[in-house]
């Protein structure tokens, strides 16, 4: 297969699903038939409800969505061949992906900018809805320990120093990381404090960024592996090297990036979360062109580089169901993107109209990058796909395969492509990161509080306690924190059923309230059921191994996954129950 072919079929499918089958949709469910303003502006508070321009939040939603999520997926998934996971990642992408997180996202809005909880309360009731707040925390816990893991994977450095010159990958993405959090407080202030138009702030940022990239790639923060450190931008600048040898001795790394999360999530969306992830998106766009380049340079001779596309079609691995399905998240269908959709960017759309550019055609660009990743590692497939397993780290093999098509391994232009996509890769770690802390203390908040109690001060007791904003988000990144002091492998599969489990009931959820305000429900029933399928069917493969392994005396890894997995399983059953119910009751209902 040549890559170029590939690529240009699945981007030309994609654009059609989203042009054709997003219209569609728009018109099935009225979206923007609606005169009420959009929660951006009923409920505007400037913290977490604040109207964005549509580029501003396409690109904080983007870049939360995204992450590391459709490189790392496609590229562990190719052990199955390309024709499987292409053809997920395009027909997910349409049919199930982009139906999951524009329904979440237009749910959202329609319902004041609560999350997919509080939907699933309007039309299956309370009980579902704390079933689902309870399941969801389960896999935000999952999300932070999953991303705290791989942050400090990426920032670690061997070398003793605070800053360094000549610095490795891990230093340099240190680095451009804290710069880049120093860069979205000043495009926010600038923007939302002083007025200025996103067109000039956009270009001050993009500077900046190429100025953070220069400054990351000729000097570095060094800090030995068990000190590793990410800090919020206002601590750097008044940190001396002094202060910082002497913290990284004696506080944990789990402890510094739990405390930059906590800030992170707490303060207003605009001063950090949606300018750092707009100025973000950038490097991503800038990424995927660079991609896109060097696949077509490789597509019309081999003009760029060596690179031949050699994963072969089907390998015959086993167990491609459901396996395949939980592997490839983000490029075909994600259920954190539910979470995202409905907790942060439904409560900054300052038009309904553009949900569909934004919850549709985000996740269809997703998916035309889990397909560029595809592509890169079938360049290098000899080297990373070893008697049927998938060997080394997605990042690297993803900007391996990309630098391949630029030229050969010792030419300068390969070293500065490949240094440039393992940075970006990495950098959008963080995002997620960021995001799924903000929307844990969401959720806290909506499972505690009662129905006439505004806000965690209306509380008493001890929901007033834990409602708090602070604490709820202390306590889901203590545990988020301690849990990502585990190995990745003891948290990442089980991340990865319990988030595609969670996409299921985000899609009868949302189906269930169409249903219930007479709006077409019917294009979720076969998503939802083949999702809800595919996924406890691999939490029960889960449960059923730990089981043995704990039996066997396991370490407390085993334990927490067999503990985790057995929760969310029965968990996900009883909604399941309760969906059965609500849809045979407006069944019977439109019968009648």
């Amino acid at each position: 297969m040549n890559g170029i072919v590939l690529l240009l079929i699945g981007i030309a499918v994609l654009v059609c699903g989203y042009i054709l089958y997003g219209r569609w949709l728009c018109k099935q469910w009225g979206v923007g038939e609606s005169t009420e303003p959009t929660p951006a502006h009923a409920l505007r508070d400037d913290v977490d409800y604040v109207p964005a321009p549509a580029p501003v939040l396409m690109g904080h939603h983007f870049s939360s969505i995204a992450g590391a999520g459709p490189i790392n997926g496609p590229i562990q998934a190719s052990v199955f061949g390309w024709v499987p996971v292409f053809l997920w990642c395009v027909i997910g992408g349409i049919f199930v992906g982009g139906l999951h997180d524009f329904g979440a996202m237009f749910a959202s809005v329609r319902n004041g900018g609560k999350s997919v909880g509080e939907i699933i309360k309007t039309s299956m009731g309370k009980r579902a809805k704390n079933l689902f707040i309870i399941f969801a925390l389960l896999v935000l816990i999952l999300v932070i320990a999953s991303f705290v893991n791989v942050v400090a994977g990426t920032f670690f450095s061997d070398n003793a120093r605070f800053i360094t010159t000549n610095p490795t990958g891990n230093e340099t993405t240190a680095m451009v990381s804290i710069l880049f959090i120093i860069l979205a407080i000043i495009y926010g202030m600038l923007t939302t404090k002083m007025g200025m138009k996103t067109g000039p702030a956009t270009v001050i940022g993009l500077i900046g960024v190429c100025l953070a990239l220069v400054i990351g790639l000729n000097f570095g923060v060094a800090i030995g592996r068990t000190a590793w450190i990410v800090i919020i931008a206002a601590y750097i600048t008044i940190c001396s090297n002094v202060l910082i040898s002497a913290l990284r001795k004696v506080i944990p790394s789990q402890v510094r990036i739990a405390a930059y999360i906590t800030i992170a999530s707490l303060v207003p969306v605009w001063i950090l979360l949606q300018p750092r992830d707009y100025l973000s998106s950038y490097l991503l766009y800038a990424m995927m062109v660079i991609a896109i380049v060097g696949i077509i340079l490789s597509g019309i001779g081999n003009l760029g580089g060596p690179a031949e596309f050699t994963l072969p079609a089907f390998t015959g691995k086993k167990g491609l169901f459901p396996t395949l399905f939980i592997t490839v998240a983000c490029g075909a269908c994600s259920g954190f993107h539910s979470l995202i959709a409905s907790g942060t960017t439904a409560k900054q759309l300052s038009n309904e109209k553009d949900a569909k550019l934004i919850g549709y055609g985000a996740m269809l660009i997703e998916s035309a990058l889990g397909i560029i990743s595809l592509i890169a590692v079938g360049m290098v497939a000899d080297k990373f796909i070893v008697d049927g397993a998938f060997q080394g780290a997605p990042a690297v093999a993803f900007a391996t395969g990309i630098a391949t098509m630029f030229g050969v391994e010792t030419s300068a232009v390969y070293g500065t492509i490949y240094a440039l996509l393992t940075l970006a890769v990495s950098v959008f770690a963080l995002t997620s990161l960021d995001s799924g802390t903000r929307l844990s203390r969401y959720m806290f908040g909506e499972l505690l509080l009662k129905d006439n109690e505004a806000s965690w001060q209306d509380a008493t007791g001890l929901r007033k306690v834990f409602a708090n904003p602070v604490v709820c988000t202390l306590v889901m990144v203590g545990i988020g924190s301690v849990l990502g002091g585990l190995s990745l492998s003891a948290i990442w599969g089980l991340f990865g059923a319990a988030n595609q489990l969670l996409a299921g009931l985000a899609l009868m959820a949302v189906a269930a309230w169409l249903g219930n305000i007479g709006k077409n429900n019917k294009m979720f029933f076969i998503p939802m059921i083949f999702m809800l399928a595919a996924t406890i069917t691999q939490l029960v493969k889960t449960v059923i191994a730990k089981a043995g392994a704990v039996a066997a005396g396991a370490p407390w890894g085993d334990w927490f996954q067999l503990i985790f997995a057995a929760a969310m399983t029965i968990l996900a059953v009883i909604l399941v129950i309760e969906g059965v119910a609500t849809f045979s009751k407006q069944a019977k209902k439109a019968a009648k």
